[in-house]
């Protein structure tokens, strides 16, 4: 059994190896990306979850607060209201004190004036001379006129028209007591840190609240501040949260406002935590299978490399001997045509040598007439190929298409491609060979009437080891393709193929 045999099974099934393997490859990586990202997301609902219930409690403590809010709004609404019957019970005592006859007991109205230690109150004519003046904060003997800023102090409430005398008018002004007025500061300061404390007990939220128009800001949390001063920036920020949750309707001293919220900074970036898991893993994966195929395809190059010059240094001492060997026959009256025939196999050998000793040097590329260049290497060919095998080459020889080659690795090509047609029509059809010209390019079209190339197999055809044949190492289109694009910077593709009709390569190359 030959060393081909033993290997030739090996090298034609690595690629569907190669394939299987990837295919499981990439299905466990799916498994794990799947189950990666099926674990976050859980943990992410659950921190959500959590989150949102932080937040309901939240919004729930704000409507107790807000019912302690409003309870204590009734409350001093209740006072209010006795301090004005007060005010209504203390103007009646003095009016009918100042128009009691002499047998009217007026001791009962003057304990209910007496009685008054805490409401401000202000007897004054139309013209605004005041008479009497008790709980004040000035001195009524010295003050008896009023003034602009004292008539606005106690015009809060409109005064009582009292009729004295006569018909004698005389108005009876009063505003809130100190004791009710200290109670409306305890009132507001209570509704400002209520509005404070839901702004900064909202667990990093962003809050805004609002007056009954939703448009009014009242305070704000977690929130740029430096953008608040922008109507429209204001006006998406709150339908924005309008849209995420239903805005807390609550009513504070007789006045409707609505807190709108939305979801925190940490949650919105935990909803989109899987998304950039699977960009990273992605990108992780791509990036390290970019890095694994150069250094895959640099171990190649070098493996190609060390082969193709240990070929050559291999050939070198039998062609070296087989030239002798030539020249010797010469001598011994051997037939001419046999001589020539035995020096042009010897010629190509050392073509065939030079070659692979050129694989991997650096690219020696000069200006050759391409047309000529492929129809020396279709007349070497023809005399070795079927005589059931026709070539067509156009343009015509003699026609000049100039362009940078190396001779001998072209001519490589050449001979790859048509060997390739031959064994796919099995010897007998027809090659056709037809190049183009264009300003910057050259197109060179190399087809045959064999039996087609599958087109899944348009790129695996030139992977190193890939054959159809029983005798085929495939190396030929792998070498082919290296040459064309390493040393002269140009492409080869399978143009077209049919099955039973035949296949066209297609070599573009730069003029």
């Amino acid at each position: 059994m030959t060393l081909r045999k033993l290997i030739k099974p090996k090298v034609t099934n690595i690629y569907e190896q190669k394939k299987t393997w990837k295919r499981w490859l990439f299905l466990m990586a799916l498994l794990i990306v799947g189950v990666s990202l099926w674990y976050t997301n859980l943990l992410v609902k659950n921190i959500a979850r959590d989150e949102r219930d932080k937040i309901t409690t939240w919004a729930n403590a704000i409507q107790q607060r807000v019912s302690l809010v409003n309870y204590t709004e009734d409350f001093f609404d209740q006072i209010r209201a006795e301090e004005r019957k007060r005010v209504e019970i203390l103007a009646e005592a003095t009016e009918r004190m100042v128009m009691a006859d002499d047998n009217e007991n007026i001791l009962f109205y003057l304990s209910i004036i007496s009685n008054n230690t805490s409401i401000p109150v202000i007897l004054a004519d139309p013209q605004g001379r005041i008479k009497e003046a008790r709980n004040v904060d000035f001195d009524p003997d010295t003050v008896k006129l009023f003034t602009p800023e004292l008539l606005e102090e106690f015009s809060v409430y409109p005064p009582l028209k009292l009729d004295y005398y006569s018909g004698n008018i005389i108005y009876f002004y009063y505003k809130d007591s100190r004791l009710f007025s200290e109670l409306k500061v305890v009132l507001d300061d209570l509704v400002e840190s209520f509005f404070n404390e839901v702004v900064n007990n909202s667990a990093s939220v962003p809050v805004i609240i609002t007056d009954s128009t939703r448009t009014k800001l009242v305070s704000w949390g977690d929130i740029d501040t430096t953008r608040l001063d922008d109507t429209a920036f204001v006006k998406n920020i709150i339908l924005e949260m309008a849209a995420h949750n239903v805005p807390i309707e609550i009513t504070i001293a007789d006045r409707k406002h609505f807190i709108f919220y939305k979801d925190s900074f940490l949650l919105t970036q935990l909803r989109y935590f899987p998304v950039i898991q699977l960009a990273i893993i992605s990108i992780f994966l791509l990036v390290s299978y970019l890095l694994f195929s150069i250094a895959r395809r640099s171990e190649q190059n070098q493996v190609w490399v060390g082969l193709a010059k240990e070929t050559a240094h291999q050939l070198g001492t039998p062609i070296s001997s087989m030239m002798a060997w030539v020249e010797f026959l010469r001598n011994k009256d051997v037939g001419t045509e046999t001589i020539e025939e035995l020096e042009k196999d010897v010629n190509r050998l050392n073509t065939i040598a030079e070659r692979f000793s050129k694989i991997g040097s650096a690219a020696n590329l000069k200006t050759e007439n391409l047309v000529e260049v492929i129809y020396n290497s279709v007349s070497y060919l023809k005399t070795r190929t079927s005589s059931k095998v026709n070539f067509v080459i156009q343009p015509a020889r003699g026609s000049i298409i100039l362009i940078p080659l190396n001779y001998q690795l072209f001519d490589w090509v050449i001979e790859n491609l048509v060997k390739n047609a031959v064994d796919a029509m099995a010897g007998q059809g027809i090659i056709t060979i037809e190049l183009t010209e264009e300003d910057k390019t050259v197109t060179i079209d190399i087809s045959d009437t064999g039996k087609g190339i599958p087109k899944k197999k348009f790129e695996t055809i030139f992977n190193p080891g890939y054959t159809s044949k029983q005798r085929g190492w495939g190396l030929g289109l792998s070498l082919t393709q290296r040459i064309i694009r390493e040393i002269h910077d140009g492409k080869i593709f399978v143009k077209a193929s049919l099955p039973g009709k035949g296949t066209t390569f297609r070599i573009v190359l730069r003029k």
